[in-house]
């Protein structure tokens, strides 16, 4: 029954959001809330799932979300990613902007969360998408899957490097497997979004026209001064992933300094100070209420609302314990190698969180690893990629990101299921793909 909730609770929120135009924010809310009473959850747990699924989401976001808008906005207004984006056309070609998306995206994602390299590079792939005439659908989706791609599978990133401790893999290995692995689940990736989801066409600057880009061209800063915004921030979250690595050698003042710069909301933080730089001439109405700042908090407002409720949403499921009901349900099944990945992918589906699903399943399997004959070093590390790649099946409505990449894109969430949750199942199983042959060319 608690399967048959969930999927009564997904379709719930779709017909709210696109048959009967609820705000999203709303939908989630009354949907969590419904899903915590049908599956009797005692009524303290869902007020606690509540103010921490909201609370946690936003922590870790919110303040990211609000100054990779503010990077955005003045990136837009000042011409400045339009600048970058005819520098990068005269690169790669008109035709080829979803698949560098989603190739800036995998490599942003090895030291940059998936949620803070999205708000980085989506002014550039608006104006990218904008400046080409392509759907904004198509280089999003490329982007998200990109990002989730080597989230998942590569560490650093808190999924696969937890896993590995759990499961006792060596982490240099699973990186060294896992960046083919995540390369290799890319391709049918951008395949889809290129060739399917670029059929679904979103504008990606609907206020502004072709006279307004030429425009804000005319005043706009030099490539170099446009892109440190954007770069500076990026650096900084990789010096700390640096740091994190070589902290026995490094003097602890430098270590807490890089670790401080480092930190997503403070390296983005310095992003919008240096974007304050991008106009022609920084006025004061720039910075109020009425102003691209004002304008700014504005657009965040509605995203983090929104993302906050997903929180909610995911953590109600999370609580309501029906990831353990589905992962006890799939380990009595002789799956081999496909069995991590299966588990995975119904506790990620259940509960929305990609490192949760890892730890989860990680935790589950440590128990059964001598059993299932995973006991070299490779087989572990196989063990821990099948996990990952289960990890991105499926991005949906209890799945932060899922929101991120759907309002910072303009699409409605039936748009978001059809083109990004079908994404993300179709990188999955390419993930889960690569792995089957690693085990069966390494084991």
């Amino acid at each position: 029954m608690p399967v048959f909730y969930l999927l009564v609770a997904v379709l719930l929120i779709v017909v709210l959001t696109t048959r009967f135009g609820v705000h999203p924010f709303l939908s989630l809310f009354i949907t969590s809330i419904l899903y915590g009473f049908l599956t009797a959850m005692p009524m303290a747990d869902i007020i606690t799932s509540i103010n921490d699924g909201f609370g946690s989401t936003l922590g870790k976001i919110g303040l990211i979300i609000i100054f990779g808008i503010i990077i955005g906005t003045f990136l837009e207004n000042s011409g400045a990613a339009y600048t970058l984006a005819d520098k990068v056309l005269k690169l790669i070609g008109r035709r080829r902007v979803a698949p560098a998306m989603g190739i800036i995206g995998y490599f942003v994602s090895i030291p940059v969360f998936a949620d803070s390299g999205f708000l980085l590079v989506s002014p550039l792939n608006k104006s990218l998408s904008k400046r080409a005439g392509i759907s904004l659908a198509g280089t999003a989706v490329a982007l998200g899957l990109g990002l989730t791609a080597t989230h998942t599978l590569v560490p650093p990133t808190p999924g696969p490097v937890a896993a590995s401790g759990i499961l006792g893999a060596d982490v240099g290995l699973v990186m060294m497997l896992g960046i083919p692995v995540s390369a290799f689940a890319l391709i049918p990736g951008l395949f889809f979004a290129t060739w399917y989801a670029s059929k679904t066409f979103i504008d990606p600057n609907p206020g502004a026209s072709e006279t307004d880009i030429e425009t804000r061209l005319q005043d706009a800063p030099g490539a170099m001064r446009s892109s440190l915004p954007v770069v500076v921030p990026i650096l900084l979250i990789v010096l700390k992933s640096v740091a994190t690595s070589l902290n026995d050698v490094l003097h602890r003042d430098i270590f807490a300094a890089l670790s401080f710069l480092g930190e997503p909301a403070i390296a983005l933080l310095i992003g919008s100070i240096l974007a304050l730089a991008l106009p022609k001439k920084l006025l004061p109405e720039m910075l109020s209420a009425d102003g691209w700042i004002g304008k700014s908090f504005k657009d965040a407002s509605s995203i983090l609302l929104i993302t906050g409720a997903g929180g909610i949403f995911g953590k109600i499921l999370q609580n309501s314990g029906i990831a353990n009901t589905l992962g006890e349900s799939v380990v009595g099944l002789h799956l081999g190698i496909w069995l991590p990945f299966l588990l995975a992918a119904v506790i990620k589906t259940a509960q929305g969180s990609s490192t949760v699903a890892m730890i989860t399943a990680a935790s589950i399997m440590v128990p059964m690893m001598d059993s299932l004959g995973f006991i070299s070093e490779i087989e572990k590390a196989m063990v821990v990629l099948a996990l990952g790649a289960g990890s991105i099946v499926v991005s949906h409505a209890n799945d932060s990101f899922f929101w991120v990449v759907t309002q910072l894109t303009g699409m409605n969430v039936k748009t978001g299921y059809r083109l990004y949750t079908l994404g993300t199942f179709v990188l999955g199983m390419g993930a889960a793909l690569g792995v089957f042959i690693g085990s069966l060319v390494l084991t």
